[in-house]
């Protein structure tokens, strides 16, 4: 019986987190190549009226570069702003906006 009522508490708590991040995703990928494994992890969500995602890409010596970004629309607007951030710590920052 206690094993029963721990996993329905324990679905409850899922089915809960699961809900809150419906809009939310996350994808991993990994590749073999001559000169080793890179792989890249990517994630993000979307709430109201904007998104946001967030790209890390770690080559085969260990070098990471990252992507952060978010866009959001409000009366026919759209504006959206991304970093991207390079191995060396070097960043380059680029922004848009888009109206019908």
């Amino acid at each position: 019986m206690k094993k029963l009522i721990s996993l329905s508490l324990t679905a409850v708590i899922l089915s809960g987190t699961m809900a809150a991040n419906a809009n939310a995703w996350t994808r991993d990928s990994h590749y073999w190549g001559p000169r080793g494994q890179s792989s890249v992890h990517a994630s993000g969500s979307c709430g109201g009226q904007s998104c946001s995602r967030s790209v890390t890409k770690i080559g085969p010596y260990g070098q990471s570069v990252s992507r952060n970004g978010s866009a959001s629309c409000s009366d026919g607007t759209c504006s959206g702003t991304r970093t991207t951030t390079g191995p060396y710590g070097n960043s380059v920052t680029r922004s848009g906006t888009i109206s019908r």
